[in-house]
Parts: structure tokens; sequence; C-alpha cells
């Protein structure tokens, strides 16, 4: 994502990236430091396991570390319940629609950090949310994907909390 991009977070999506912060910083990170610190006493450094394990493993909460900093600076948390009622997708939107082969589905367009398609949660610059962003309850829209076009049709519009 450039940084031109706005990182556009839901409240819970919010706190998840928080929760994971605090857990690297304060749990895993010094558990990783204390096992460092014990296996460098240990002797050679070149042939031990726990050593050269736990400096990788503490490059890499470092690195996820930096990346979550930079990720919360940049957010902009946007709260769905919030939002006045409206039947136009915006971010937060909670959108039902009829897909072309006649199903429905529910899906919620979140921010690209908390995208979980098990839980129907699409990124808001997914090509889905792209074609569904301003259009309204009872439009049609079409999906451009490999497999060629789709219609879909957006059965409504909700702006519910997204767990």
């Amino acid at each position: 994502m450039s940084t031109e991009t706005k990182n556009y977070i839901t409240p819970a999506g919010w706190q998840a990236l928080k929760d994971e912060l605090y857990q690297l910083v304060n749990k895993e990170r010094p558990e990783i430091v204390q096992i460092v610190n014990w296996a460098a006493g240990n002797g050679d450094r070149s042939e031990n396991g726990d050593y050269l394990y736990g400096k990788r493993r503490m490059r890499e909460i470092d690195r996820r570390i930096r990346f979550l900093t930079k990720r919360l600076e940049a957010a902009v948390v946007v709260d769905p319940e919030l939002r006045e009622a409206t039947d136009q997708v915006f971010f937060g939107a909670t959108v039902g629609l009829l897909r072309g082969d006649g199903r429905e589905q529910t899906v919620k367009i979140v921010g690209i950090d908390e995208i979980d398609t098990a839980q129907n949660k699409i990124s808001w610059i997914s090509p889905l949310a792209r074609c569904l962003i301003k259009a309204r309850e009872g439009d049609e829209v079409v999906l451009n994907t490999p497999e060629g076009r789709e219609e879909i049709e957006i059965l409504s519009v909700e702006y519910i909390k997204i767990d």
C-alpha cells in the first residue's frame, strides 16, 4: 500500500492490531530475549540452536513490531456504527448481495489489515468492494473478474458493529 493511500480501519481492527503489538512487545519479545541471553551464556554460539533460533525469532518479532507500529500510526479509524443511516455503500458497510449465480452473500467492507474471507470481511480496496462503494441498495453493479463479468444486485446496506 502506498503512503498516499489511507489506512482505513474499523475500531475492532484497530484493537486487534494494538493487541497483537502489546503481545509482541510485552510478552513474546521479553521471553525470547531471556532465552537468547541464557543460550549466549552456554558457550559457542555458532552451533547453539537456542541462540540461533532465538536471534532469528527476535528479528521476526522486531520486524512485525515495526510493521504494526507504522500501520497504527497511519490508521484512520472509521466506526460504522457512527455513520448516519444511508442506503449507499461506503467503508464499514455490511452489504447483502445477490450474486450472478443466484446465491445470496453478505460481505463486510473493512480495512486491509482486517481481511477475513471466512467471515466475509473484504478489503475496501478489493475489486468487489470497489464496485460496491457508492452504489445504493437496489442497484446492480458489474464485477469484472478473470472469468468474465458478473452482475451483482445490492439487497441491503447496513452500518452495524463489525467484530
